[in-house]
C-alpha cells in the first residue's frame, strides 16, 4: 500500500515518497512510472547534511525516521560531518552585548563572511533575567558553558535547546576571591568536563587557590590538585588536545613572562606548555583558540601581530599569519581569532567589533555588525544533555 507524499518537485519530474513501518524513501519517475526504494545509508547521508533545526523536524517524519535521527550513532556521525565540513555550514558566531542588558545574539559563519547586511537576531540562554550578566566559557562538540552572574553555570546545547544547570561548586574562602572556568571533553570517558578555578591573591601573588572539576556523567564536583605555576590570568581555560590551558604570570607584574598551565582532563595532572620563538619587541599577547588548536596572538607594538598555532598531530608552534599594523586601526589590539575561511581569511575580535584579514593583500574589512563585548565560535550538534 502506498505511503503518504511527503515532498514534490514537479520542475525535476520527481515525486518523494515514503512507506510505512521502514526507513526506506521510494523515488518515482512518472513519466516512467519507475519507483525505486533508497535504502536506510542513503537516506542516512542525506539526512547527515542538514542543519539541526530541519532534523528536529524531520523526527516527525514516521517512528522509524525518529528513531534513526534519535539514535548515538546518527548524532556522533553529524557531530563529525559538522565539525569537519571545510564551509562551516553548521558553524555559528555567538556574542555578548550589554544593550541595556545582557543579551546573546548568534549568526552563522557564512552568513557574517558573505552578507553585506548580517542577521543576528537574539538568543534565548538559559536563566535570563534582566539583571543577568552572561558569559560564554567555551563549547565542545555543539554544548556551550555558560557562566550566569559568574557562578551558575549551565551546559546548554542552543541547537536543540536543551541545558543543565550544574550543582553548586561549594567553595569556602575567604570573600574577594575570583574564579576562572573551563569547559572540555574527556573523549576516553566520553564525558564533558567544566574546571573550576578559585583563586585568592595579595600583593606578593597567589596565597590561596582551590581547583574543583565537575564531571555530566557523575553530575558532581571533586577537588583537584591546587593550582601551583603563578597567578592565574582573569581568562577561561581554553580547551585543546584533550587538556585545559590557562595562562598564568609568575607574580603580580602580569605584564612581565608568563606561563601556559596544562590541565588534562583524563589523568588531572599540570603541565607547562613549551611556548614558541617569539623574538624581540614584546607589548601584549592572548591565549586563544584556532579550529580547536591552541593558539597565541602576540603583538609587537606599532609593528605586527603575530598568529601562532599548536597542532596537535605536529607537537609544535606554526606561525600562520603576521598581521600588519596599520594607524587606521589605533593602538587596540586584536583578542581572539575565531577562523580561517578556506580562501585564507581570518576572522578576529578587535575592539568589540568583528574584523577579517585577507593576508593575500594584507587588506582589512568590517562586517556590519553591532559593538560587542565577546564572541566564540561553535558548530550545531544534536548531543543530548
Amino acid at each position: 500500500m502506498e505511503g503518504k507524499q511527503i515532498c514534490s518537485d514537479s520542475s525535476a519530474n520527481n515525486q518523494l515518497k515514503k512507506t510505512k513501518a521502514t526507513t526506506h524513501l521510494q523515488f518515482q519517475t512518472p513519466s516512467l512510472g519507475e519507483i525505486v526504494d533508497l535504502p536506510e545509508e542513503i537516506i542516512q547521508d542525506i539526512l547527515l547534511r542538514l542543519p539541526v533545526k530541519s532534523l528536529l523536524k524531520s523526527r516527525c517524519v514516521s517512528k522509524s525516521w525518529n528513531s534513526l535521527i534519535s539514535s548515538s550513532r546518527f548524532v556522533k556521525s553529524h557531530l563529525k560531518h559538522s565539525a569537519e565540513n571545510a564551509n562551516f555550514a553548521n558553524h555559528r558566531i555567538i556574542f555578548t552585548l550589554l544593550n541595556p542588558t545582557y543579551t546573546l545574539k548568534q549568526c552563522s559563519v557564512n552568513s557574517l563572511m558573505r552578507d553585506p547586511l548580517v542577521v543576528a537576531p537574539n538568543v534565548d540562554f538559559p536563566n535570563q533575567t534582566p539583571h543577568s550578566t552572561v558569559w560564554v566559557v567555551g563549547s565542545c562538540n555543539g554544548i556551550i558553558c555558560l557562566a550566569i552572574d559568574e557562578d551558575d553555570v549551565f551546559l546548554w546545547n542552543p541547537a536543540t535547546r536543551k541545558s543543565k544547570q550544574l550543582p553548586s561548586a561549594v567553595v569556602e574562602m575567604k570573600p574577594g576571591f575570583y574564579y576562572s572556568w573551563g569547559f572540555g571533553y574527556c573523549k576516553s570517558e566520553g564525558d564533558y568536563k567544566v574546571v573550576g578555578l578559585f583563586c585568592d591573591y595579595d600583593d606578593g601573588g597567589l596565597r590561596e587557590s582551590v581547583v574543583k572539576i565537575y564531571s555530566l556523567r557523575a553530575d558532581s564536583w571533586k577537588r583537584i590538585g591546587d593550582f601551583s605555576f603563578g597567578v592565574p590570568y582573569d581568562d577561561t581555560g581554553k580547551f585543546a588536545g584533550g587538556k585545559l590551558h590557562f595562562a598564568a604570570s609568575k607574580g603580580m607584574d602580569f605584564g612581565s613572562s608568563w606561563t601556559i598551565v596544562s590541565l588534562d582532563l583524563e589523568s588531572e595532572a599540570y603541565g607547562i606548555v613549551e611556548q614558541p620563538s617569539y623574538g624581540e619587541g614584546f607589548s601584549n599577547f592572548s591565549l586563544e583558540l584556532l579550529g580547536g588548536c591552541l593558539s597565541i596572538l602576540y603583538v609587537y607594538e606599532m609593528k605586527r601581530t603575530d598568529l601562532w598555532v599548536l597542532k596537535e598531530e605536529e607537537e609544535s608552534w606554526t606561525r600562520v599569519a603576521s598581521i600588519p599594523y596599520s594607524s587606521g586601526l589605533g593602538n587596540y589590539v586584536y583578542s581572539n581569532p575565531l577562523l580561517i575561511m578556506p580562501n585564507g581569511e581570518i576572522l578576529l575580535v578587535f575592539s568589540g567589533s568583528f574584523l577579517v584579514y585577507n593576508p593575500k593583500d594584507d587588506s582589512f574589512r568590517w562586517p556590519d555588525v553591532e559593538r560587542f563585548i565577546e564572541a566564540d565560535i561553535y558548530f550545531e550538534s544534536l548531543v543530548p544533555l
